[in-house]
């Protein structure tokens, strides 16, 4: 049997709604995937498939999907259009009997490119000043 399951977009708030059996292993709903995930669209099947591990929702594009009005959950401030940006549902993995936790991205970020020390005066007295000295 199966049960509406809503999901708001981590992005904007928008709400979804999404038909799923009785036993849920969701893990996260986050607005990137999760490094070595496979996710499906939400009409595709997904439920006990060998090889998905999540959905791909894309926000306000999935109309049947997406809530708007009364439909909502109580006190629900989300928007009835969605932001159009993709966000995913990620189930609990397991391998061997135990949960794998997502691959970790590279944290490394690079600002800018620039010289490679810093820069500053040319002698030790500091600049001129405005009559040359």
């Amino acid at each position: 049997m199966a049960y509406p399951v809503t999901y708001y977009c981590p992005r904007c708030g928008a709400v979804h709604e999404l038909e799923r059996e009785g036993y849920l292993a969701d893990k996260t709903v986050t607005p990137y995937p999760l490094e070595g995930w496979e996710y499906v669209a939400p009409d595709e099947p997904f439920e006990d498939e060998g090889g998905v591990d999540g959905v791909r929702f894309v926000c306000g594009r999935d109309e049947e999907l997406l809530l708007t009005g009364e439909e909502l959950p109580d006190a629900a401030e989300a928007p009835d259009s969605g932001c159009g940006e993709p966000f995913y549902l990620s189930f609990v993995r397991f391998e061997d009997g135990k949960e794998i936790q997502p691959e970790r991205g590279d944290d490394r970020v690079t600002i800018g490119v620039g010289p490679q020390r810093p820069r500053g005066p040319d002698s030790p007295n500091g600049p001129s000043g405005p009559h040359g000295d």
